[in-house]
């Protein structure tokens, strides 16, 4: 998984963080209705992206278009 794309998740982005910085950054979120995005994508190097790894987290809007975001599809029998 790691390596390949950032997965966009439904869930909505947040930082878990009583400071100011953060609930700033969650208005700014909400506002952009930016979402989740896991893991790493084949763009990041160990010299410049501290974010490869399955654990990293980061936010995008729905509109965002790049060739390393991507996602998965579920499906429960």
């Amino acid at each position: 998984m790691s390596g390949n794309v950032w997965e966009w998740c439904s869930d909505l982005f947040r930082v878990r963080s009583l400071t100011s910085s953060a609930k700033r950054r969650n208005a700014a979120a909400t506002t952009a209705n930016q979402r989740v995005m896991k893991g790493g994508s084949f763009l990041c190097h160990r010299s410049y992206c501290h974010r490869y790894r399955i654990s990293a987290r980061t936010a995008a809007s729905a509109d965002s278009s790049t060739s390393h975001v991507g996602f998965r599809i579920v499906v429960d029998h």
